[in-house]
């Protein structure tokens, strides 16, 4: 029989660079005589920066301190074992670098054993055991948890979730058998599942106690000290720990099928990681924790092995990763300080733009626009959305009053601009106004200015043509809601010099965006894709394929929505205009929609109507389609829809549109909410052969994205 510590001697051979944390035992004597106490900290010898991870000799150095403990547990010289992190962590679980490096079944098993049979040895202990969460816990931090007697949480806890589902894989070692066992099934299902697929929102410590996950909750300035005390009470029998009853009957059910509709909304059945924590927590309803740990290890293999954990991590690396050193971008030191902002244009896209570099920047920004009602409206606007941060309580009254008197508007843009380092215009996508509005902003702003464009498919390049200082012109491309969505895409037009562009990425940056480089081709990156796709489901249903059936063919992607709900979020004019845009571009491959032309010629919003609170084809819109007779199946629509994409993935690889396909990806996750189990779309496309029947090859190197070969 393999001990644990073989287990773990053989996992660790194969993840050499493990940032390896420590498990640190000492000894202390509780207040109140309750008697000697001994207390585990984990920490990696890094700051906060480098949070504490779990990879194999982690796991190993940490089941040789239980090790110590079971000792003194057992000889009756500790009263009581807790575990703690360092300074403003607790621990963030499994590395994922160990999990990248894993190509064989059985060394999946293996770290999810591992994981099991050093934390359960916590419940074991001859003595209560102790949790206390005291900074950043995920995953496997917040199960080492789970597995002691009490849990104590801190108020200035700023993250703790199980991320798993969110990555394409599920909690386990122990958190879908035992959450649900503390705080029951529902409670359990909105951590495990919901919060994971809502873009893996995370929980404060107060949240974390008012769930039950903690019995007690302490401010962050003497923490450790508090739940120590509390410790002692508990120990001495002065407090007596409460939980509530967990419902074993139809409510436990009721959350398995409210957590399957939670997965179906998000990922159509597209990624296995939900179902299979779903399965585990509605096995978990016996309280039999061992058989529900074995699911947990099976689970974990069989995930660890599979395209969407890879496709996961691949996504998660290049948010966290690619996107901090954009490729292609100008050495940083180039940049030119930027100590007063203009914005051309009043109107909500203008005003949106005023509000985030007013809050990120904190420099005067001055809107201009065509007369004084429509400049008064755009201020009035961002006035308004400082209000709401200030009744939510995400400004003090102080700052709403600070950035209220940094947004102003401007009839004069000699007046308004003469002082600005960096000048963004918003207004109507038609060249020849953008041409005319950078002569005028030109002639009165500063030498060192840079010109921003927000176009979404025009040439930079023919903007900047009739400067005299085209070389300050770049692309600065945001995404709808600006506030919400990190992609800004950087444009480097045929002129556009170093500095300019340093300092377009020092401003991203500021504004906390994920930049990309793109080369000035038309419609960039997000909206050529996404029109290629649109562009094959318009198609489809122009030659006769029900409306109903080209939608439902790409749910199997997963994506935040069907293409025609985006096609209305976007506008159906907007849609139009970049087809048209694209088609005379790329006439082989874009098509102009007549049916499209149709909807928006006569006014309509959209495809759907909502009246029964579910979308249904707008009657109206129905009377407008004029279908050919060419009915295909969900099957065909999606083979010519993915082959579309890959096709035009692979050209604009080709004309050097970004430097790699990771930043295709990046762009997707990033400004279209393409969903991480896809890794984008490449990963997608090569795991199921699409890349190849098309382009001949994949877009991914054996292992990027993919089981190591």
């Amino acid at each position: 029989m393999t001990t644990t510590a073989e287990l773990l001697k053989g996992a660790a051979e194969l993840f050499p660079d493990e940032v390896v944390t420590q498990a640190h035992v000492r000894h202390l004597d509780l207040p109140k005589g309750a008697g000697r106490f001994a207390l585990i900290t984990l920490d990696n010898g890094l700051d906060h920066t480098k949070p504490t991870t779990f990879g194999p000799q982690s796991l190993a150095n940490l089941n040789a301190a239980i090790d110590q403990v079971e000792r003194e547990a057992a000889d009756g010289s500790v009263v009581g074992v807790g575990i703690t992190g360092k300074p403003f962590i607790f621990a963030v679980g499994a590395d994922l670098k160990g999990v990248e490096l894993l190509g064989r079944h059985e060394d999946a098993l293996a770290i999810g054993k591992g994981g099991h049979d050093v934390f359960k040895r916590l419940s074991a202990l001859a003595v209560p055991t102790f949790a206390y969460y005291n900074g950043a816990a995920m995953g496997g931090g917040v199960e080492v948890g789970l597995h002691c007697t009490y849990r104590t949480v801190s108020k200035a806890l700023p993250a703790f979730s199980l991320p798993e589902v969110f990555l394409g894989l599920v909690p386990g070692w122990g958190g879908c058998a035992l959450l649900p066992n503390l705080i029951g099934a529902d409670r359990a299902v909105s951590v495990i599942i919901e919060n994971s697929l809502n873009q893996n929102k995370q929980l404060k410590g107060e949240q974390v106690f008012e769930l039950g996950i903690a019995d007690a909750l302490f401010e962050g300035a003497d923490f450790l000290e508090q739940s120590l005390i509390w410790t002692a009470s508990v120990l001495t029998g002065a407090t007596e720990v409460v939980r509530a009853e967990i419902d074993r009957g139809e409510a436990w059910d009721a959350a398995v099928a409210r957590g399957k509709a939670i997965a179906d909304g998000k990922v159509h059945g597209a990624a296995p990681a939900a179902y299979r924590a779903l399965e585990i927590i509605a096995a978990a309803k016996n309280g039999d924790l061992g058989q529900g740990f074995d699911a947990e290890d099976q689970a974990l293999a069989d995930l660890i092995m599979g395209g969407e954990l890879r496709s996961g991590i691949y996504a998660f690396n290049l948010v966290q990763k690619r996107a901090k050193r954009p490729a292609g971008a100008p050495d940083k030191s180039l940049a030119r300080p930027v100590t007063k902002v203009g914005v051309v244009g009043a109107g909500l896209m203008a005003s949106q733009l005023a509000l985030l570099f007013a809050r990120r920047l904190e420099v005067p920004v001055v809107l201009t626009d065509i007369d004084q009602t429509r400049i008064d409206k755009g201020v009035a606007y961002v006035h308004g959305e400082i209000d709401k941060l200030l009744l939510k309580g995400r400004v003090n009254q102080d700052k709403a009053n600070r950035l209220k008197g940094l947004v102003s508007g401007h009839l004069d843009k000699a007046a308004a601009f003469g002082d600005a380092d960096f000048v963004i215009e918003a207004v109507f996508e038609e060249m020849g106004v953008k041409q005319q509005v950078f002569a005028e902003v030109e002639a009165v702003v500063p030498e060192h200015a840079v010109l921003a464009t927000n176009t979404s498919s025009l040439s930079v390049t023919e903007m900047a043509s009739k400067l005299k200082h085209p070389e300050r012109v770049v692309g600065f491309h945001f995404f709808n809601p600006v506030a919400i969505l990190p992609l800004l895409e950087i444009v480097r037009a045929e002129k556009t010099d170093d500095a300019s562009l340093a300092t377009a990425f020092a401003v991203a940056k500021s504004l906390k965006k994920t930049a990309v480089l793109v080369k000035d081709a038309p419609a960039f990156v997000v909206n050529r894709i996404l029109t290629r796709f649109m562009g094959e489901i318009q198609n489809v249903i122009d030659e006769g394929t029900p409306v109903a059936v080209a939608e439902k063919a790409v749910e199997p992607l997963g994506l935040p929505m069907s293409p025609l709900v985006l096609l209305e979020l976007v506008g159906p004019a907007i849609g139009l205009h970049v087809s048209e845009t694209l088609h005379g571009a790329f006439p082989d491959r874009f098509t102009v929609s007549p049916n499209l032309k149709a909807v928006v010629e006569a006014g309509k919003r959209g495809f759907y109507v909502y009246d029964s609170g579910k979308p249904e084809l707008d009657p109206e819109v129905a009377a407008l389609l004029k279908q050919g007779d060419a009915v295909l199946t969900e099957q065909q629509v999606r083979d010519r829809v993915l082959d579309a994409v890959a096709q035009e993935i692979g050209l604009m690889l080709d004309e050097d549109v970004v430097a790699e396909a990771q930043d295709i990806d990046l762009c997707l996750i990033t400004g279209a909410g393409w969903p991480f189990h896809l890794g984008g779309i490449t990963p997608y496309l090569d795991r199921e052969g699409v890349s190849e029947r098309v382009t001949g090859k994949k877009f991914l190197a054996p292992g990027v994205a993919s089981v190591p070969a």
